[in-house]
């Protein structure tokens, strides 16, 4: 029997490689889709994509579903659009390279998963996304912009096609992630009690895929306990 098969978009170092590891834990084979390999985890196998341009998005998926099989889990985790600026001052090449990131590249992943997904009844798309998706920014507003359409998107899949057995949820990370870069960012106001693990996150992914049909979220929020709620 085949392995069943998760696909992250956006798997890097950090969230992207503890998703891929905790779902390897669950017997899945890994397509790895970022623009460079970043990492080996067992079962994992590694495609080459720029999540902003559709058409190789499409064609990367067309190669994991001839070479893996359709996947069962697809996790979208790319995030773009990170400076800062004033809204006056953002120029309109960052504004659709962020867009292409967070809405284009991720219905481009959705319509290379979800019909095999609806065919067999069953399956799970989760996109990664932040606090920006809940309120805009006067100094990140293209971070705003991007995610406030990653969730449009997110819920418009859950509505059309939850009925199918399609679990599509949205996961807002209101914290910074535990990672060697933010930990060198803190200095010596380091504190892990205000991080979010990226092992506990990766375990919430995981739990989404799990839930029965009769009791989906399809909104999540994660913080660490001691994080001040922004929202």
């Amino acid at each position: 029997m085949s392995r069943p098969v998760c696909a992250i978009v956006g798997a890097g170092e950090g969230l992207g490689q503890a998703l891929a590891t905790r779902f390897a834990a669950e017997g899945f084979a890994l397509a790895l889709m970022s623009r460079t390999e970043r990492f080996a985890v067992d079962g994992g196998r590694f495609f080459a994509v720029d999540a902003t341009q559709p058409e190789a998005v499409e064609a990367a998926f067309a190669r994991v579903d001839a070479e893996m099989g359709a996947p069962d889990v697809m996790i979208y985790n790319a995030r773009g659009g990170f400076e800062r600026v004033e809204p006056l001052e953002a120029s309109y090449d960052a504004l659709e390279d962020t867009f292409r990131l967070e809405v284009v590249g991720a219905l481009a992943a959705v319509k290379s998963t979800m019909p095999a997904m609806r065919a067999r009844g069953r399956g799970s798309v989760i996109f990664s996304s932040a606090t920006a998706a809940y309120r805009g920014s006067a100094s990140h507003p293209l971070y705003a912009i991007g995610k406030f359409g990653l969730r449009a998107l997110s819920q418009s899949l859950a509505k059309a096609y939850g009925r199918d057995g399609v679990h599509v949820a949205h996961v807002r990370l209101d914290c910074d992630l535990d990672t060697p870069i933010m930990q060198k960012l803190y200095g010596d106001a380091y504190d892990p009690a205000k991080l979010a693990k990226l092992e506990d996150v990766a375990e919430a992914y995981w739990r989404l895929h799990d839930q029965p049909k009769t009791a989906w979220t399809n909104e999540l929020e994660l913080r660490p306990h001691a994080e001040t709620w922004t929202i």
